[in-house]
């Protein structure tokens, strides 16, 4: 190394005497030099993108991004009503906020000049306009290398249709350990999904057990919301996945799935662990709840963890109503079913089959052996069709064909009369039960299936989970669709079923997006079938409640009226839930048997007190 002159230090005393240049602020400000295409400079915040997950808050460095509450931003589903502020003291530009965005609302700006003497200005909340006001040109911008998230959700693997659709084997085969953690390694944590859930789960701190592959705290984590955990694990709607911040741009996490991988991979010793630490024995009274779906199982299991007495009444021979009766196998097997309700039962619950409320015992009973009761009774009924020769006897009802099939998968039945040729009227999840069971009954008897499926709806209109419209389209059901059901076509001289006849269905809703379907009555066709299924709606049945009590209580469009907490208007003593009150959806109906529990035990300690 060359060796400095010991006078190098006294060189730069030329420039002591010499005139310093500067440029003037007004003159920078006025004439700013253009900066580089990826310059990194003040942020912009696209609001109509920007759904406030808070992630670029959580992934900087120095702190300098926090999230506030905006009261003029919407509080929807999908999204939380918060936008980031910038403190430019803190923030280093280093962009990680723009390359982790879940939205891609954030970006960086070629502005880098802000003159003020207001420390404040420089906390700024980004929008589309700029921090200066003035016209603006993007810097940084994240590309595909510089993306962070993960947009891509890891492969499930699938049974193939060919094996399928002559048998009732589960479909879907569960994530590996390595995948399962890849999976959760996609999750931002940002809690929209729980708070678009209904039962409002614990999906960030189950999904983070899965990544520390601690799988006794998931337990711990789904019974704290869910006591349903195996069975939503597989057929929950989901509602958290269509609001995943990673969905804004790529797939969304597979929340249901690492669900089922917690369940399916927690041995029932450690299972049974976690769920009895749950209990808080503090309650004094005796609850009857009729009817054992998601809402009666999910009030029984908090009671029973507040030290109530439970006993659930259940018409049929088993227990789980639409979960048992409804989902067919391929989706959810018995033992899934089976181990969920067998952990409610070791609490302690009792539960009744084959009594039928109104008949085997009646609701005045109930309530004078019980301190309080819970129907949860669901939608049992197909809603009928009022067109000529619907009441033909090969005209079959879904829901009670669902439940004679789910008879007949678990051997304790014979198979249901299956037709070579059939139609399936309607479009939604439980219509697509209806002609997927079709196919593998078909296929069972006679080696092919012949199912088509009509409905109102057009193919972008289907209200059925895309799954299903993908995999009975795999498994050869064929659609007629835009199509209203005019009368159904029968044999004058035998009486059989020749067809549906259906005409054109040119419009489903009106201008203001109500239900008002208009048909082209003269475009006219004939679907040939031996025989229909109707599968366009569930009703209730509410004969079991005398007609006393009916009378003071509120029931609208199949929806009786209650407070948050369940309990029916104007009949202090019951309380309702699931589908009778919310709508068919099984994480709703868990979600309202624990709403109800909170309200039950605060009717009961309230009673108590007064006497």
């Amino acid at each position: 190394m060359d060796k400095k002159s010991i006078l190098a230090p006294f060189k730069g005393w030329k420039y002591l005497f010499k005139k310093p240049v500067t440029v003037a602020m007004d003159d920078i400000f006025k004439n700013p030099r253009e900066s580089q295409d990826n310059y990194r400079g003040f942020h912009i915040n696209d609001w109509a993108k920007c759904i406030g997950c808070g992630t670029c808050s959580e992934v900087c460095p120095t702190n300098a991004i926090t999230m506030v509450e905006r009261s003029d931003v919407a509080d929807e589903e999908g999204s939380k009503p918060e936008r980031p502020v910038i403190d430019y003291g803190r923030c280093c530009f280093c962009a990680l906020c723009v390359d982790i965005c879940t939205s891609g609302s954030l970006s960086l700006t070629k502005e880098y000049l802000l003159n003020s003497s207001d420390p404040e200005d420089f906390y700024y909340m980004p929008t589309e306009k700029g921090i200066t006001g003035k016209p603006i040109k993007l810097g940084y911008v994240k590309d595909e290398t510089s993306d962070l998230l993960d947009l891509e959700r890891k492969h499930m693997e699938h049974v193939g249709e060919d094996e399928r659709k002559g048998s009732f084997i589960e479909i879907v085969r569960g994530f590996s350990k390595e995948q399962a953690i890849a999976e959760a390694s996609r999750c931002v944590a940002c809690e929209i999904c729980t708070k678009t859930c209904p039962a409002h789960m614990n999906i960030p701190e189950y999904i983070r057990s899965v990544w520390n592959d601690n799988l006794s705290e998931g337990v711990d984590y789904l019974y704290k919301t869910n006591p349903l955990p195996s069975v939503c694990g597989r057929i929950c709607t989901h509602k958290c996945e269509g609001a995943c911040a990673i969905s804004q741009r790529g797939d969304a996490v597979a929340i249901r799935w690492l669900k089922r991988y917690i369940v399916d991979n927690v041995p029932d010793d450690e299972y049974e662990k976690v769920v009895l630490s749950q209990v808080s024995k503090k309650g004094d009274g005796k609850v009857a709840i009729v009817g054992s779906g998601s809402a009666g199982l999910s009030a029984a299991y908090y009671l029973s963890t507040l030290g109530y007495e439970v006993d659930v009444y259940e018409r049929k021979a088993q227990a789980g109503g639409p979960m048992r009766y409804g989902a067919p196998k391929y989706r959810l097997p018995d033992d899934i079913t089976n181990r969920d309700i067998s952990f409610i039962e070791k609490l302690g619950v009792k539960i009744h089959t084959n009594t039928d409320v109104g008949k085997d015992i009646t609701m005045d009973k109930l309530k004078s052996t019980h301190d309080a009761v819970f129907i949860a009774t669901g939608y049992p009924d197909t809603r009928p069709l009022n067109i000529p020769g619907v009441d033909n006897k090969d005209v079959i009802m879904a829901m009670p064909f669902l439940a004679d099939s789910a008879d007949f998968e678990r051997g304790s039945a014979k198979m249901p009369e299956i037709k070579e040729k059939v139609v399936v009227i309607g479009s939604g999840n439980v219509a697509f039960d209806v002609a997927r069971t079709l196919v593998r009954l078909q296929n069972m008897k006679y080696g092919k299936s012949d199912v088509m499926m009509a409905a109102l709806e057009n193919r972008q209109q289907i209200p059925a989970d895309i799954e299903e419209i993908e995999e009975g389209t795999e498994e050869g059901i064929k659609f007629n669709l835009a199509c209203g059901p005019q009368k159904i076509v029968v044999d004058e001289k035998t009486g059989n079923v020749k067809g549906v006849e259906v005409c054109e269905c040119t419009q489903l809703f009106d201008e203001n997006h109500r239900f008002n379907p208009q048909f082209d009555f003269d475009a006219r066709q004939v679907l040939e079938a031996d025989q229909v299924y109707l599968a366009i709606g569930q009703m209730p049945d509410f004969t079991y409640i005398p007609d006393e009590v009916q009378s003071q209580m509120q029931i609208e469009r199949g929806k009786i009226k209650t407070n948050k907490n369940g309990q029916v208007a104007g009949v202090p003593w019951l309380f309702a839930g699931g589908d009778i009150i919310k709508g068919m959806d099984i994480i709703n109906g868990v979600a309202n048997g624990h709403d109800a529990a909170i309200g039950i035990d605060e009717y009961l300690r309230k009673n108590k007190k007064k006497s």
